[in-house]
């Protein structure tokens, strides 16, 4: 094939190539696309920077979150007068709302301990094996410190939420909710 135009990079009458240094940039190319002024490389690069700066910025505000002050939900809710309680056992409540289990444990004379009833790996509820001094999940096996809350075996990822407690005239209160 031959080009008989001027300035297409080749030389009259010779075949246009571009395997030429001398013609290799001079050669047009061969599709028209008027789209092709749409979409600058320095736009490309404009939005690529943006997205890179507003998922930085987001990333920022949910690590900004765990700075913030523990959280407590519900209200002051009557549980157990606290000597009907013996120590080592156990009693089961709703809190903060009506379908929401937890387990008060009395762990010393003085000492009382409160925990949602559900499992935090799939919501199954948690029970109290006296016998092994150990909070368990059946569902998979979840077993929790009944002094802390904390995952000692099992799927679990967090700790149980803790119930805060106060003691008025005898009575345990639930108070509020942490969240795990």
């Amino acid at each position: 094939m031959t080009d008989e135009r001027e300035g297409a990079g080749g030389v009259e009458g010779e075949p246009l190539s571009n395997h030429t240094s001398a013609g290799r940039w001079g050669v047009p190319f061969p599709y028209e696309w008027d789209a092709d002024d749409l979409v600058s490389r320095r736009q490309v690069l404009r939005w690529a920077v943006g997205a890179s700066g507003a998922l930085f910025v987001v990333t920022a505000g949910i690590a900004g979150l765990s700075l913030l002050p523990e959280r407590r939900f519900g209200t002051a809710h009557p549980i157990i007068h606290a000597r009907d309680l013996a120590v080592g056992d156990v009693h089961y409540f709703t809190y903060p709302g009506r379908a929401d289990q937890a387990i008060l444990l009395r762990l010393s004379e003085r000492r009382f301990a409160a925990y949602s009833g559900k499992c935090t790996h799939l919501s199954c509820a948690v029970y109290w094996e006296k016998e092994r001094g150990l909070l368990r999940c059946p569902c998979h096996e979840g077993i929790f410190d009944p002094e802390t809350g904390g995952v000692l075996a099992g799927p679990p990822p967090r700790p149980l939420p803790k119930i805060a407690l106060e003691e008025r005239d005898g009575v345990l209160y639930a108070t509020g909710e942490s969240p795990s």
